[in-house]
């Protein structure tokens, strides 16, 4: 999957900037920290062992002494397209830190009667606006905002059904022609869908046959039969159950969608919080958020 320039994607006050405490990438870890986790020629080897070895104190974001280390327990509230990749993510740092970590994935009104009441949250992922309209409301810690995937564009049919060749932006065309009907969200993968439909000049032939989807992956409107093929992010549709993975959108076509994490401000354990960010913009997470079918901002 070809990644274009982050710069396209985000906004000024969401790009990639350093947390209080960022050490480069290229320098010797903070073993107050971080309890990363590598995996070499199939051995993991737990950076935390390095650390004891060093004698150097050992805990989340240098709070926690490594003798006494208290579990913080972390709710992180996440939007469809990073959902993938923030659980491998969670999984990864639970096993790392000993942190518990909850991921909630809800639709756009529950996150807003959750923020509402205050209800629990310490990390939440979003696109870039909606993250920067939190911290302009005071919802989320300004300075925290922080690009960590890429989610690219795929197109799925029904199990069963023929898969038509996408390879190209030709072939491409003429599938989304031949279809009886095609589907789409209304959010970020359905806007970069409609624009590429657009810049085809396909918008007013497809129009009739176009369905938009409401809450939920576009592959479960799919494998219910509610239209002949589903273009949505590629992480989402990969081994949906009913449904059959074609490929990647082919050229220009294939725009991907960034999600970025900030640190909620009624964080209970802002310090676990911070260091799971870290985490997530860690080289060490990388081929974790690859396996999800997306690519790591920044990398």
């Amino acid at each position: 999957m070809t990644v274009r320039p982050l710069s396209r994607y985000w906004s000024a006050v969401a790009r990639p900037h350093k947390l209080p405490g960022d050490r480069p990438r290229d320098a010797q870890p903070d073993c107050r920290g971080e309890l990363w986790q590598e995996e070499a020629t199939g051995t993991v080897k737990t950076l935390a062992a390095a650390c004891m070895v060093a004698g150097l104190s050992l805990g989340v974001a240098g709070s926690l002494p490594q003798a006494a280390a208290v579990a913080a327990e972390l709710v992180v509230l996440t939007n469809q397209g990073a959902t993938p990749g923030v659980r491998e993510l969670a999984a990864a740092f639970e096993r790392a830190s000993g942190h518990k970590v909850t991921v909630i994935q809800e639709d756009a009104g529950a996150v807003e009667r959750r923020l509402n009441s205050n209800g629990p949250a310490d990390l939440i992922t979003s696109n870039p606006a909606q993250i920067d309209e939190l911290i302009r409301k005071g919802k989320a810690v300004a300075g925290t905002a922080t690009p960590f995937v890429l989610a690219g564009l795929g197109l799925a049919v029904r199990s069963g059904a023929p898969k038509p060749d996408i390879s190209t932006v030709e072939a491409y065309k003429a599938a989304l022609l031949a279809a009886k009907s095609i589907g789409y969200s209304r959010g970020c993968s359905g806007t970069h869908v409609a624009e590429g439909i657009e810049t085809l000049g396909l918008t007013g032939q497809l129009k009739p046959k176009t369905v938009f989807t409401g809450g939920g992956p576009v592959v479960e409107y799919l494998a219910r039969g509610d239209f002949e093929i589903g273009i949505q992010q590629t992480n989402i549709m990969v081994g949906a159950p009913g449904t059959e993975y074609v490929g990647a959108l082919p050229g220009f076509l294939n725009k991907p969608c960034p999600s970025s994490v900030a640190l909620m401000a009624g964080s209970k354990e802002p310090d676990a919080a911070r260091a799971m960010i870290k985490f997530m913009m860690s080289p060490e997470a990388a081929p974790l958020l690859r396996k999800t079918h997306v690519e790591p901002a920044g990398l």
